[in-house]
Formats: C-alpha cells, structure tokens, sequence
C-alpha cells in the first residue's frame, strides 16, 4: 500500500511517498533520485514502512523560490514530513545525498532518530569533497552553456573519459542530468549540492550512539568505498558491509543491498518500539 501526501515548505510543494505499515523508516533518495532510485534499493517486504520525501525540484515536487539549496533544507524538510506523518522516533537513512541527509537528522536530532543506515554515501564531513567536483563541473556546463551543448562539452571531457575506464556507472548517472526535462533550474539545485556539506564533525559522529549500517562498493568514483569505511570507523560500533558494484551487476548489487538492510531492521531488538502496536 503506497499513500501519497503533499507538503508545503515556504512555497515549495513536496511530495511525501509513505508505504506499508510497519517499522518506521524515513529513507531519502540521492541527488536527482526519488522515489522510483528508493524503491530499487529498499526492501519491500511486510513489517517495514518507509516514508520518502522526494526534495525540492525531485520527483514530483517543486523547487521552490528559497535559494541556495542545501542539505540543512533538505534535512529541515524531512523532519518536517516525519512531523506531518505521525512519526516520533524513526529509523534514518538514505542514498548518497540521503545518507548525507539521514546524518545530520541524527546528529541533530538525536532523540528521534533510532538508528542510521547509510548507503554508498559521498560525504564524510567536510563540504565540496574531491569526489563531487565531477558533479559540480556538470552544473557549471549546464548553467553556462545550456544542457544539449554541455552534454557535447563534457562528452569529450577528461572526467567523461575516466568515469567511462573506472566508474561507467557514475558516468551514466551524470549524462542523465543533462537529459532532464528541468536540466537548466535543476543544474542550480547540482550546483548547490555538489559545494554544501552535511554540517556534522567527527565528534558530532563520535557521539552517535544508536546501531549504524555502512554500505558501500567498489567501482564508485562518486561514492568512493574508502569514504564508506571511513564514515563507518567514525561511528561507535558501526557495522560496516560491502556490496556487489553496480557497474558490473545491477541485479546482484540491488539484491545484495536490499539483504543487508533487511537483516539490519531485524536484528536490534530496540527497533521493536517503532512498530506501532
């Protein structure tokens, strides 16, 4: 069962996608994702509902006028749509973007957030990391040249060239951004992301004490396997998994990942209070 609310922030129209009944999950998408990238990679089984915002200017909701964007927004939102759903204490988690979103939830929210599950993330802590510049360099050819003639540019381009040898995957994810019916507004929201940070620190992850799921894989420039191992060895007894690249296996690397957050729901006993009874 899949119920569809609308959310309005400033004057922004969001859509919140909630499903099943179950253990609460407020599981986010990565940048340019939404629902249809969460519905791949989280279980789908009984017991377990997960509730979805798709972020301004993804999916089905709207941009908005509020500018810069940033991951703090995105954040605010979600706890907002947690407020709208009902749900006090949940489990967070979520996509590269939405791992990012799902550690700032925890770290300043803590009395809500009952446990994390962080998958492929690209952010550790700080701001711009290295491995988004190819995202950011996307933007700045979308915004100065438009998106049919920045798509030309970057084909030929030496980060076009490495993703295509190391990371084909990434590279796929990345011309998607100029075939976007928005690619132009869009572009600001690339912009934004790709140069904003979670705004946690080590010790604001070192206080962390709830069970925490890493998930990482290997041929990811974007979502580099070290900066998952990293981010786990920061949390207090983090579990740590690595999962099929999906570069080489799309059906392997779903099935894999969906295993891992399963067997994690289930396996903390404290997780039982989220279920409604």
């Amino acid at each position: 069962m899949r119920r569809l609310a609308k959310l309005l922030r400033d004057d922004a129209l969001l859509q919140v996608c909630d499903h099943s009944d179950g253990l609460a999950v407020v599981f986010q998408h990565g940048l340019g994702g939404g629902e249809a990238q969460v519905a791949q990679a989280f279980p789908s089984g009984p017991g377990l509902r997960r509730i979805t915002l798709e972020c301004r200017g993804h999916g089905a909701s709207g941009l908005g006028s509020r500018r810069p964007f940033s991951l703090e927004m995105f954040a605010d939102d979600v706890v907002a749509a947690a407020d709208q759903a009902g749900l006090d204490r949940f489990v967070a988690g979520g996509i590269s973007m939405g791992a990012a979103i799902a550690m700032r939830l925890a770290c300043r929210h803590p009395g809500r957030v009952a446990g994390l599950l962080l998958v492929r993330p690209a952010w550790i802590f700080d701001s711009a990391p290295v491995n988004l510049r190819p995202i950011a360099e996307v933007a700045k050819l979308i915004l100065d040249h438009g998106p049919d003639k920045a798509r030309a540019i970057f084909a030929q381009s030496e980060t076009a060239a490495r993703l295509q040898r190391d990371a084909p995957d990434n590279l796929a994810s990345l011309f998607g951004y100029f075939d976007r019916p928005d690619a132009a507004p869009f572009a600001q929201v690339l912009a934004d992301i790709a140069a904003d940070g979670p705004g946690v620190s080590a010790s604001d992850a070192a206080a962390l004490g709830i069970p925490t799921l890493v998930i990482g894989n290997a041929m990811d420039a974007v979502h580099p396997l070290p900066a998952a191992r990293s981010l786990a060895a920061a949390i207090p007894g983090a579990t740590f998994a690595e999962v099929a690249p999906k570069a080489l296996d799309s059906v392997r690397h779903f099935a894999e990942l969906q295993a891992e957050i399963t067997t994690f729901l289930h396996t903390y006993s404290n997780f039982r209070s989220l279920i409604p009874s």
